[in-house]
């Protein structure tokens, strides 16, 4: 059997026009197959608005700095119930300082500092529900 390269060529340019991904192509015994992986092109097209997105949160207009939960869960303030709090406003905290307590599926997850500095809000409220990705406190 003699392999038609023109209609290889042809089927791999509708992939790239028509922006799919396989296509398949049956005549009479002859069946061609051509596929493609998009993965790396959409990880390089989308990485650079991940990128612009983390620096818009990291400082905000004011040079203040977000500190965001790892990991969805609950916010607590403290190690234990009244106990004293990690920070309070206006403390000021250095890189690896525990902020806060975030508990996933009764795991209590210590929330560091990334960075130093002097708090300048705190965002949640102790036993408060917090997403992945949400400001928890802010340091100036």
């Amino acid at each position: 059997m003699k392999i038609n390269k023109n209609i290889i060529k042809e089927l791999n340019d509708y992939l790239d026009e028509f922006n799919l991904t396989e296509i398949e192509y049956t005549e009479k015994d002859i069946k061609v197959k051509v596929s493609k992986s998009r993965v790396t092109k959409n990880i390089e097209a989308i990485a650079p608005a991940i990128e612009r997105k983390i620096i818009k949160e990291e400082v905000s207009s004011d040079n203040s700095k977000k500190i965001t939960s790892p990991i969805i869960g609950t916010a607590y303030l403290a190690p234990e119930p009244g106990g004293k709090k990690f920070i309070e406003v206006g403390q000021k905290i250095k890189k690896g300082d525990t902020v806060m307590i975030v508990e996933a599926m009764k795991t209590m997850n210590h929330v560091p500092s990334p960075l130093d500095g002097v708090v300048k809000e705190i965002s949640v409220e102790d036993g408060q529900p917090v997403e992945f990705g949400q400001t928890i406190a802010t340091l100036d």
